[in-house]
């Protein structure tokens, strides 16, 4: 029985170009959708965050032109602006139905992101 679950993924840039978040938008979907045995039918939606110094690009924008995410309703936000706060970062939450357990789900954090959730980081 397949029920709506969220799964998790960051990513960081180098430099805030377009270039670099099209690459990195479609590395850190692209594990996702791996990772987690998804087709796009399963993707029920997605938010996607950007830190406040992301100016380049909106990250829906590069994950429709990367990995063909058209049909899927998505949103983007800019984080809040915290003191001390990782910069440069991508985030996204997709929700998609699957019959797997929240704890089968893999979640995917690359780059510097993996200082957000280093529990949920592995392979």
């Amino acid at each position: 029985m397949s029920r709506v679950q969220a799964i998790r993924g960051a990513t960081t840039l180098d430099a805030d170009t377009s270039e670099q978040m099209l690459e990195r938008v479609e590395e850190m979907m692209s594990l996702l959708y791996s990772e987690n045995g998804l087709v796009d039918d399963d993707v029920v939606s997605a938010w996607f965050t950007a830190t406040p110094d992301v100016h380049s690009m909106f990250p829906p924008g590069a994950a429709r032109a990367t990995v063909g995410m058209t049909d899927v309703p998505m949103m983007g936000a800019t984080e809040m602006a915290v003191d001390g706060a990782l910069g440069l970062c991508i985030r996204v939450m997709l929700h998609v139905s699957t019959s797997r357990p929240r704890r089968e789900l893999r979640h995917v954090y690359l780059r510097g992101a993996i200082a957000l959730r280093p529990d949920l980081t592995h392979g």
